[in-house]
């Protein structure tokens, strides 16, 4: 799908668009938008049929977008297939929650922003869910002074890894998603102060190990928690956000890929999110297309 000015307008808005540093001149409008991006988070409930089809679609606070975006979502969203859903060896039925991350990005030659479906996440954190990780002392990070002092906002995704006891084994940053624009030097330098300041927090966390489910026994699990920097600032829902995205890394205790499309804008402030479980239903059809 594509808009004319949908990124160009998040980026010109001041609660949620880009904020410059200092000494941004060598940084030119047009090489900002060749790396910028601007997500916005919806969410709803897909009936799904017995032949994994979806039925049915309630978008919620529809009423809050555009009309086109809204038809977009819903011609998407109904037109998923997935893998149907079984109990006792007998396909039913079923209804599940959805978070879907939108994505505008520029087009090529100044055609308009592509918009697409680029993330979906069918399950929600619930802290008392026992067959999960969950909280037991998760103070959060101090806001660097620094960055503070320069409205500098931005999302951390961590993956950390939770021993037997509860504890932090390791951790790591796996993302770091700006909104202040500057120098590639200057921008990394806020990355890695963003990065620290979450990690540091991190080490001294605690957690209730699941002692329900498959995952009860396992000697470790990983999990992605983001930590939104944003000043205090809430997004409205169905607001374009504008960010610059950073590099991915990865967990040098982790072999698989599972859940790497996972986005700090995706997954809810303050949920904690099990990076090697995923056992809501399961999506056939291939997102943004």
């Amino acid at each position: 799908m594509r808009y004319p000015h949908f990124l160009a307008l998040a980026l010109a808005l001041g609660g949620t668009g880009l904020v410059a540093t200092t000494d941004t001149a060598a940084q030119t409008a047009r090489s900002v938008r060749e790396t910028a991006e601007a997500s916005m988070t919806l969410t709803g409930k897909i009936d799904i049929g017995t032949d994994g089809h979806v039925t049915g679609f309630q978008l919620d606070h529809a009423d809050e977008l555009s009309a086109d975006l809204a038809a977009f979502v819903q011609h998407q969203v109904q037109a998923w297939q997935f893998q149907p859903v079984v109990d006792n060896g007998t396909a039913v039925a079923t209804q599940t929650p959805v978070t879907l991350r939108l994505l505008s990005q520029p087009g090529p030659g100044g055609a308009g922003d592509t918009v697409r479906v680029a993330a979906a996440s069918f399950s929600k954190y619930d802290p008392e869910n026992t067959s999960r990780v969950t909280s037991s002392e998760l103070r959060s990070p101090a806001y660097p002074r620094n960055l503070a002092a320069i409205r500098a906002k931005g999302e951390v995704l961590l993956l950390v890894k939770v021993g037997r006891d509860g504890t932090v084994d390791d951790v790591v940053a796996e993302q770091v998603n700006l909104r202040v624009v500057g120098k590639e030097n200057q921008m990394r330098q806020v990355r890695n102060e963003f990065a620290r300041a979450s990690v540091s927090a991190a080490r001294s966390w605690t957690f209730r190990p699941p002692t329900t489910g498959r995952l009860k026994d396992a000697e470790s699990w990983t999990v992605r928690i983001p930590v939104r920097y944003m000043m205090g600032e809430r997004t409205p829902y169905g607001t374009w956000e504008a960010y610059i995205p950073g590099p991915r890394e990865r967990a040098p205790w982790r072999t698989s890929q599972a859940g790497e499309d996972a986005a700090p804008d995706l997954l809810t402030a303050g949920g904690i999110y099990m990076a090697d479980l995923d056992d809501g239903p399961r999506l056939l059809t291939p997102l943004g297309i």
